[in-house]
Protein backbone atom coordinates (compact mmCIF):
# COMPACT_ATOMS: atom_id res chain seq x y z
CA UNK A 1 0.00 0.00 0.00
CA UNK A 2 1.29 3.24 -0.89
CA UNK A 3 1.13 6.09 2.38
CA UNK A 4 2.48 9.70 1.65
CA UNK A 5 4.70 10.12 5.07
CA UNK A 6 6.91 12.90 3.11
CA UNK A 7 5.31 16.69 2.67
CA UNK A 8 8.05 17.76 0.62
CA UNK A 9 6.81 19.04 -2.60
CA UNK A 10 8.42 21.15 -5.23
CA UNK A 11 7.21 22.67 -8.68
CA UNK A 12 8.55 21.54 -11.52
CA UNK A 13 8.61 24.08 -13.94
CA UNK A 14 9.75 22.29 -17.34
CA UNK A 15 6.42 20.15 -16.84
CA UNK A 16 4.01 22.40 -15.33
CA UNK A 17 3.58 20.18 -12.15
CA UNK A 18 4.10 19.93 -8.83
CA UNK A 19 6.05 16.71 -7.76
CA UNK A 20 5.21 14.53 -4.62
CA UNK A 21 6.80 11.96 -3.33
CA UNK A 22 4.75 8.36 -2.11
CA UNK A 23 6.15 5.24 -0.71
CA UNK A 24 5.33 1.72 -0.55
CA UNK A 25 7.48 -0.21 2.07
CA UNK A 26 11.26 0.54 0.33
CA UNK A 27 10.28 1.55 -2.83
CA UNK A 28 9.92 5.36 -3.40
CA UNK A 29 7.37 6.63 -5.98
CA UNK A 30 7.40 10.22 -7.70
CA UNK A 31 4.33 11.42 -8.66
CA UNK A 32 3.06 14.87 -10.53
CA UNK A 33 -0.28 16.71 -10.85
CA UNK A 34 -0.06 19.12 -13.80
CA UNK A 35 -1.12 22.70 -13.50
CA UNK A 36 -4.61 21.94 -15.25
CA UNK A 37 -5.43 19.21 -12.23
CA UNK A 38 -4.85 21.69 -9.45
CA UNK A 39 -6.86 24.22 -11.63
CA UNK A 40 -9.68 21.80 -11.40
CA UNK A 41 -9.52 21.15 -8.23
CA UNK A 42 -9.14 25.04 -6.74
CA UNK A 43 -10.51 26.81 -9.88
CA UNK A 44 -8.88 30.13 -8.49
CA UNK A 45 -5.67 29.15 -7.98
CA UNK A 46 -2.94 31.34 -10.39
CA UNK A 47 -0.55 29.72 -12.49
CA UNK A 48 2.98 31.04 -10.56
CA UNK A 49 4.63 28.62 -8.06
CA UNK A 50 3.15 30.14 -4.99
CA UNK A 51 -0.19 29.75 -5.93
CA UNK A 52 -0.06 26.08 -7.27
CA UNK A 53 2.29 24.97 -4.07
CA UNK A 54 -0.46 26.82 -1.99
CA UNK A 55 -3.45 24.90 -3.94
CA UNK A 56 -1.40 21.25 -3.37
CA UNK A 57 -0.72 21.86 0.11
CA UNK A 58 -4.83 23.05 0.79
CA UNK A 59 -5.95 19.88 -1.28
CA UNK A 60 -3.14 17.35 0.13
CA UNK A 61 -5.24 14.68 0.74
CA UNK A 62 -7.31 14.36 -2.12
CA UNK A 63 -4.50 14.72 -4.50
CA UNK A 64 -2.94 11.85 -2.50
CA UNK A 65 -6.13 9.48 -2.27
CA UNK A 66 -6.10 10.18 -6.42
CA UNK A 67 -2.61 9.17 -6.72
CA UNK A 68 -2.99 6.26 -4.51
CA UNK A 69 -5.71 4.58 -7.37
CA UNK A 70 -3.10 5.28 -9.89
CA UNK A 71 -0.19 3.86 -8.07
CA UNK A 72 0.37 0.42 -9.44
CA UNK A 73 3.38 -1.25 -7.10
CA UNK A 74 6.77 -1.08 -8.63
CA UNK A 75 5.54 -0.68 -12.59
CA UNK A 76 6.68 2.86 -13.11
CA UNK A 77 8.86 5.36 -11.19
CA UNK A 78 6.60 8.03 -11.76
CA UNK A 79 3.13 8.38 -12.50
CA UNK A 80 0.98 11.51 -13.18
CA UNK A 81 -2.33 12.55 -12.24
CA UNK A 82 -4.10 15.40 -15.09
CA UNK A 83 -7.44 16.61 -14.84
CA UNK A 84 -9.21 13.96 -15.58
CA UNK A 85 -8.38 11.83 -11.96
CA UNK A 86 -10.55 14.78 -10.39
Amino acid sequence: MIEFPNHSRSYDRTRRAVRFWGHDSAIEASFFIEEEALKRIQPDTGYDESSLLHAFDSNRDLICAAAAKVYVRGTRGSYDLVAGNF
